[in-house]
């Protein structure tokens, strides 16, 4: 290899590096990480609440609810 292959390939990781980054202090900045389990828990509806399994591969039966006794 030439030196400039090793220039360009320095340059590229260079700039995957800086891309990281700006993408990890943008998260910060904009609170991405302050709340996991609020964004956790938005996939969840009244349809199929937290904790409860409401589908299943298809041809198969769907799990049996829980019975809280």
């Amino acid at each position: 290899m030439e030196w400039s292959s090793y220039i360009i390939a320095f340059v590229i990781a260079l700039l995957i590096t800086g891309s990281a980054v700006v993408a990890l202090r943008w998260a910060v900045k904009s609170g991405q990480f302050r709340n996991f389990e609020k964004g956790a828990e938005t996939i969840f509806d009244e349809d199929e609440p937290m904790g409860r399994p409401a589908d299943s591969f298809p041809g198969k039966t769907p799990p049996a609810k829980p019975t809280h006794s």
